[in-house]
C-alpha cells in the first residue's frame, strides 16, 4: 500500500515500537509484573487472541496463514500448535527478533517464518488464513480497507482482523490520553464505528466476493477492541 496517510502512520509504528516501547511491550506481552492499566491490557489481549482462534479451524495443518503485525509472536505460536506454516510478520525487527528468540525451536507440528516489513507486501505470496490482531487500530477506515482488500486478494479463506470500536467509553479514554502513560504512549488509536466500516467492506470492489461475518467485542479495563471475520461468501 502506498497512500501517504497509510505510510506515514506506519512510519510512526515502526519507530514507536521499534524503539520508544520496546522494552514496555517486551514486558506487558511477558508474564512480568505490570501496573494495574497494564494488566487490563494484558488480559483483553489474551482474551481477544482466544476470540480470534476461535474464528479459525483447530486443525491448520498444510495450510499457510500470515500472522500480520506479529508483535512477540503469541498468536503465531498458537498457530504453528495447530499444524500451520505461519509467515509471521511486524513492521519492527526488534520485536521480531524477540519473538523468534522466545519460541525458538518449540512450535509443535507447525513452524514459523518471522519476517519484519509490511504485511501488505505482495511478494508474501498466498494464505489460507490472515489474521490481523491489533495491528489496524491505528488506521481510519479508508486505509483499513485497502490493507484487507491487499489482505484479502492473497488469502482463500478467512481474514479475521480487529478495529477499535468507537464507543463513548473509549474515546472518552482517548480524549484523556489515559490509554497509556505519557513517557511511551503509542501513536493514537483511530475509533470507528462497525456499521460504517460494514459498509465502507461492501462498498469495496476489491473485496467482492467476501462478506463481513462473525464479530466479537472483547473490553477489559484500559483495552477495547473488536475482532471481525471476513469470509468467502
Amino acid at each position: 500500500m502506498n497512500t501517504a496517510t497509510y505510510i506515514e502512520r506506519r512510519g510512526q509504528l515502526e519507530r514507536y515500537f521499534d524503539r520508544t516501547a520496546v522494552q514496555a511491550w517486551a514486558r506487558l506481552t511477558s508474564n512480568a509484573p505490570v501496573s494495574r492499566i497494564r494488566a487490563t491490557v494484558r488480559a483483553g489481549r489474551e482474551r481477544m487472541r482466544a476470540t480470534i482462534l476461535d474464528m479459525l479451524p483447530t486443525d491448520l495443518r498444510g495450510q499457510r496463514v500470515l500472522d500480520a503485525g506479529c508483535g512477540t509472536g503469541a498468536m503465531s505460536l498458537e498457530l504453528a500448535r495447530r499444524g500451520a506454516h505461519v509467515v509471521a510478520i511486524d513492521l519492527s525487527p526488534t520485536l521480531v527478533e524477540l519473538a523468534r528468540e522466545r519460541i525458538g525451536d518449540d512450535t509443535g507440528p507447525g513452524r514459523i517464518e518471522f519476517l519484519a516489513g509490511d504485511m501488505t507486501d505482495p511478494s508474501l505470496g498466498g494464505f489460507s488464513h490472515v489474521v490481523a490482531m491489533d495491528s489496524l487500530i491505528h488506521y481510519g477506515a479508508g486505509d483499513v480497507v485497502r490493507a484487507l482488500s491487499a489482505l484479502g486478494g492473497r488469502c482463500t479463506s478467512s481474514v479475521v482482523f480487529t478495529f477499535a470500536p468507537s464507543t463513548p467509553a473509549l474515546q472518552a479514554m482517548h480524549a484523556v490520553g489515559k490509554l497509556f502513560p505519557r513517557s511511551d504512549r503509542s501513536p493514537a488509536i483511530v475509533p470507528l464505528r462497525e456499521q460504517r466500516l460494514r459498509e465502507h467492506i461492501a462498498g469495496e470492489p476489491q473485496l467482492g466476493g467476501w462478506a463481513a461475518a462473525r464479530t466479537r467485542r472483547i473490553a477489559s479495563g484500559f483495552y477495547t477492541s473488536q475482532a471481525m471475520e471476513l469470509a468467502r461468501a
